[in-house]
């Protein structure tokens, strides 16, 4: 059994640490943002409706109504590749090149951009098939930036969606024993599992061990499969949905080695990341929350509100930094 850390590494001066201080009353802003937050869903399901109804979109301003407004903090180069997996291989491949850290890159088969509505309507969770989030890329940054924190440690990825990116870093970037890949969604974990081999034949990983599998958070034989095995668990925006926040703190708890630690980015989405604080620390464990973790990352979250007000929303945009020890 490896020894887990005990501290992960934050930028120097340590920003100052608060305990996660859920249960606070709701404010105006709050307020407004669930105002604001329900009449998009309301957008979103007309959308919706008229798609599965095969009408045109008319009268809406799709840009509103999308989260996509806001796609990165330019922390990532995107460059397409030719080269196919495989001779029957039809999907667009593309290297994700690290700005900040440009000998580090990873093939990665991204989404085309459409969704079929089979998959939609009848699969666990679809929102890590669209897109690579903000939080994840972020999480990405984070894990190349400090990857000497992973050395000799069994990692595991939680909700990465269709690419895992962060997962992907360390196994590129880290000594690291073991990189585990995980998502609830079937389709994500086909297309996760097609990008670990095709970076295994490129020669792309450091390590050996690594694989990906489905992992949903309310299924016991999913955890208890893995129980106690990881000295990291990270995640990035996996936060928001109501019925599965216990299930992940339960997961994560479960996953951990005794003193282990989860490293998780995520917006604050309302009052979502105080109720999986409180959450948390009601399964005992000790929480640091970082707001200011990366200079880069903070000069650009500001330069984005002051010039960006129309596409960037903090509330849903800027993850915070959140450090979870678990106690025996």
């Amino acid at each position: 059994m490896t020894e887990a850390p005990s501290s992960l590494p934050l930028p120097s001066p340590p920003p100052e640490a608060d305990r996660c201080q859920a249960g606070r009353e709701e404010g105006d802003a709050e307020k407004a943002w669930k105002t604001s937050k329900q009449a998009i869903a309301k957008a979103r399901w007309k959308l919706l409706r008229q798609v599965l109804k095969q009408k045109h979109v008319k009268g809406m301003h799709l840009q509103q109504v999308s989260v996509r407004r806001f796609a990165s903090f330019n922390l990532f180069s995107v460059r397409e590749d030719s080269r196919k997996a495989t001779e029957g291989d039809h999907e667009t491949w593309v290297q994700y090149k690290s700005i900040f850290y440009p000998q580090y890159s990873i093939y990665l088969r991204c989404n085309s951009g459409l969704l079929n509505v089979e998959d939609v309507l009848t699969s666990f969770d679809n929102t890590g098939n669209v897109c690579i989030w903000p939080s994840e890329e972020v999480l990405a940054y984070y894990c190349l930036k400090h990857h000497e924190m992973f050395r000799g440690l069994a990692v595991c990825e939680l909700g990465g969606g269709m690419t895992c990116l962060a997962g992907l870093m360390v196994a590129i970037s880290a000594d690291v024993k073991e990189v585990l890949l995980t998502d609830g969604n079937e389709k994500a974990i086909k297309n996760v599992n097609d990008i670990v081999r095709r970076n295994q034949k490129a020669g792309m990983f450091r390590v050996q061990a690594i694989s990906s599998r489905i992992l949903r958070w309310d299924n016991e034989t999913d955890v208890s499969q893995l129980e106690g095995h990881f000295d990291i668990v990270m995640c990035a925006d996996c936060l928001f949905l109501d019925q599965y926040r216990a299930s992940l703190v339960d997961a994560i708890k479960r996953l951990l080695q005794p003193c282990g630690k989860a490293m998780v980015f995520a917006p604050l989405r309302g009052n979502t990341l105080n109720q999986f604080c409180n959450l948390a620390e009601k399964a005992g464990f000790s929480i640091q929350r970082h707001e200011n973790y990366d200079e880069h990352i903070s000069n650009f979250h500001s330069k984005l509100k002051k010039e960006e007000k129309e596409i960037y929303d903090e509330n849903l945009h800027y993850p915070f930094l959140l450090i979870l020890t678990k106690h025996v």
